[in-house]
C-alpha cells in the first residue's frame, strides 16, 4: 500500500539562479511515485512557481507520458499552437518545432487563448550537448520591475495578437485548430473571441485581444502574463524578419503583437520586456530523465538555443477561467 507524501517532507534546493530542484531516490516505478507525490509536488509548484525533479530516470515517451498523466490526469489538447508539435499520446506532445539555433524567448504558454493552461509539465528524455535549457522567470517579479506607465497601458488596453497562417513558418491552421474544415475553424474562432478572415489564396488571418496582467488563482498575486515580446516582430532575428516582410508584407507576418488599441509595439519596448525577463531568469541544464512542473501563470519559461539531439515532452493541464477582454474589430479579407 502506498501513501501520499506531504509537501513538507520533500526538501527542495533553492538557489536564485536555478529553478527549485527536488532530488529523489531512483524509484522502481516512476508513475507510481508520481501518483503518490502528486499533491505534494503541486503544493511545491504553488509555493515556488516551479520545481525540477531529478532522480526519476525517465527513459522513453511511454513511461514519461504515464508519469505526466499521473501528475495531471486531465491533460489538455493543444489548440492554437504557434509551431508544430508531434503527438506522442493524447495530451502528451513533443516540444514546439523551432530552429535549434534560435532561442524561444520567455512566454506563458498559450496565454493568447481563451483558456490557457495553468500548469505546464516537461519531461526530458534526451538532453542536448550544449544549451537547450528550459529557463524560467518569476512573473510577479517581472511585473514589479516593469515601468508603471507601460504596465498601466497594457492593463487598460490588453494586447493584440495577429496571425497569418501558412505552411512555411509556424503551425498551419489545420494543425493549430486540429481540423482543416473551414466551418469548424470559424466556429472555434467565434467561440474564442477571435476575428478571422480568409484571404483569396486560402490563407487564414486572425486577430485576438487578451489581457496582459492576470492574478494567480490560488495565491491572488498579480502576474505579467502574455506573449507580447516572444511573438512580436522585433524578437525575430533581423535577417529572418526582413525576409518575411519582403515575401509576405509587413501586415502578413506569421505572428505579431500590438497594444490592445492597435498601436504598434516598438523595438525599444520589446527589448525592455526581454531584458526584464533576463534579469529575473533562473536556469539549469536538462539532464536525461528530468521532470519539471511549472505554474504557467506565476512563471514564464523559455528555451535556449542548443546543439545536439534534444527530446523534451510537454503536457498542459488545469485550464484557467476565461479572462474578460473585448474582442477585436472585424477583419477584412483584403
Amino acid at each position: 500500500m502506498s501513501y501520499a507524501t506531504p509537501a513538507s517532507l520533500l526538501k527542495v534546493d533553492l538557489n536564485p539562479a536555478k529553478p527549485p530542484i527536488l532530488h529523489v531516490d531512483a524509484p522502481g516505478d516512476a508513475p507510481a511515485w508520481a501518483a503518490d507525490h502528486r499533491h505534494a509536488l503541486r503544493t511545491l509548484v504553488t509555493e515556488h512557481g516551479a520545481v525540477l525533479v531529478r532522480g526519476l530516470h525517465l527513459r522513453d515517451a511511454n513511461q514519461a507520458g504515464a508519469v505526466l498523466r499521473r501528475l495531471a490526469p486531465a491533460l489538455m489538447t493543444d489548440r492554437e499552437s504557434f509551431a508544430p508539435r508531434r503527438t506522442h499520446a493524447p495530451g502528451v506532445y513533443s516540444s514546439s518545432a523551432w530552429p535549434p539555433t534560435q532561442p524561444m524567448c520567455m512566454h506563458h504558454e498559450l496565454s493568447y487563448t481563451l483558456r490557457p493552461p495553468g500548469l505546464m509539465l516537461f519531461a526530458c528524455l534526451t538532453a542536448p550537448a550544449t544549451g537547450g535549457a528550459t529557463a524560467i522567470a518569476d512573473a510577479c517579479a517581472v511585473l514589479e520591475a516593469l515601468p508603471n506607465e507601460l504596465v498601466g497601458r497594457f492593463e487598460q488596453e490588453g494586447w493584440l495578437l495577429s496571425r497569418t497562417y501558412n505552411d512555411e513558418i509556424g503551425a498551419p491552421y489545420s494543425e493549430s485548430f486540429g481540423t482543416d474544415d473551414r466551418r469548424a475553424v470559424e466556429d472555434y474562432c467565434r467561440t474564442a473571441g477571435i476575428a478571422f478572415a480568409w484571404q483569396p489564396d486560402g490563407t487564414l488571418r486572425t486577430r485576438q485581444r487578451r489581457t496582459a496582467v492576470t492574478v494567480q488563482p490560488v495565491t491572488g498575486r498579480r502576474c505579467w502574463f502574455n506573449q507580447i515580446a516572444f511573438l512580436n516582430e522585433w524578437t525575430i532575428e533581423p535577417e529572418i524578419r526582413d525576409y518575411l516582410v519582403d515575401v509576405h508584407g509587413a501586415d502578413s507576418l506569421p505572428f505579431n503583437t500590438r497594444f490592445g488599441g492597435g498601436d504598434p509595439i516598438g523595438p525599444d519596448i520589446v527589448q525592455l520586456l526581454n531584458d526584464t525577463y533576463t534579469a529575473h531568469t533562473a536556469r539549469a541544464p536538462w539532464r536525461p530523465g528530468d521532470l519539471m512542473l511549472v505554474d504557467n501563470v506565476r512563471t514564464a519559461h523559455s528555451r535556449e538555443a542548443y546543439q545536439g539531439p534534444r527530446e523534451v515532452l510537454v503536457a498542459m493541464a488545469e485550464p484557467l477561467a476565461p479572462a474578460p477582454c473585448a474582442p477585436p474589430a472585424e477583419m477584412s479579407s483584403r
